[in-house]
C-alpha cells in the first residue's frame, strides 16, 4: 500500500485538498494529512480541515507521494516552511513522487525541483513565476519523471487518478474512476 503525506496549512485550497485525500484514500493509499501548525486549518474558502497530525510527527518518515494542494496563501505559506521543502528534496532524492496542483507548484520551483522539467501550474500563477528553465504546458496534469504538476480546482480529479495511475496502475485508476460518474 502506497504511503501518501499531503501537508496542509491556512489558505490551502480545500477543493485540491479533499479531492486529493479522498480519492487516494479510495484507492486505498494511506494518506497522512499533516498540519504544519497545531489545530485545525481554515483553507482558502473558510472551510475548516483537521489534519491528521502534525508536520513534525512524520518528518523522517517513509512516503510513496508528497502532494501539495494550492490555494493562496496556502502554497507561499508552504513555500515558506523549510521543513517542506527538505521533505521534497529527500523525497525527490530517493525517486519517489512528488506533486503539486494550482499555485503549489511554484514550492517546486522554488525549491529547484522543476529546472529543466515540463510541468504545469495556475495560469495566474505561472505567468508571476521566474523560472526561465522550467517548461510550462498549458495542459491539466503534466508528468516529468517523479514530478507531477496539476492547473487546478477544476483538474484535481484527474490529477488525482493519474497520481493513483502513476502508484498503483492503470487497473487501480479505473477501479477508482468508475464509480464516481465522470463524463467526459
Amino acid at each position: 500500500m502506497a504511503r501518501v503525506l499531503i501537508p496542509i496549512t491556512h489558505g490551502s485550497e480545500e477543493l485540491e485538498a479533499v479531492t486529493l485525500i479522498d480519492l487516494l484514500r479510495r484507492a486505498d493509499f494511506q494518506v497522512v494529512v499533516a498540519g504544519l501548525e497545531p489545530g485545525t486549518v481554515t483553507c482558502s474558502r473558510g472551510v475548516i480541515l483537521k489534519p491528521d497530525v502534525l508536520l513534525d510527527e512524520v518528518l523522517d518518515d517513509p512516503f510513496d507521494l508528497m502532494v501539495l494542494p494550492g490555494g493562496l496563501p496556502g502554497a507561499n505559506r508552504l513555500d515558506a516552511d523549510p521543513r517542506i521543502h527538505a521533505l521534497l528534496h529527500r523525497l525527490h532524492d530517493e525517486g519517489r513522487l512528488v506533486g503539486a496542483i494550482c499555485a503549489a507548484p511554484k514550492v517546486l520551483g522554488n525549491a529547484g525541483l522543476l529546472k529543466g522539467r515540463n510541468a504545469t501550474g495556475h495560469p495566474s500563477v505561472v505567468k508571476t513565476l521566474d523560472l526561465p528553465d522550467t517548461r510550462f504546458k498549458e495542459q491539466s496534469v503534466v508528468v516529468d519523471g517523479n514530478i507531477a504538476t496539476s492547473q487546478g480546482p477544476g483538474t484535481a480529479m484527474e490529477f488525482a487518478l493519474t497520481l493513483i495511475e502513476l502508484l498503483a496502475g492503470a487497473d487501480k485508476r479505473r477501479e477508482v474512476e468508475g464509480p464516481l460518474c465522470r463524463s467526459d
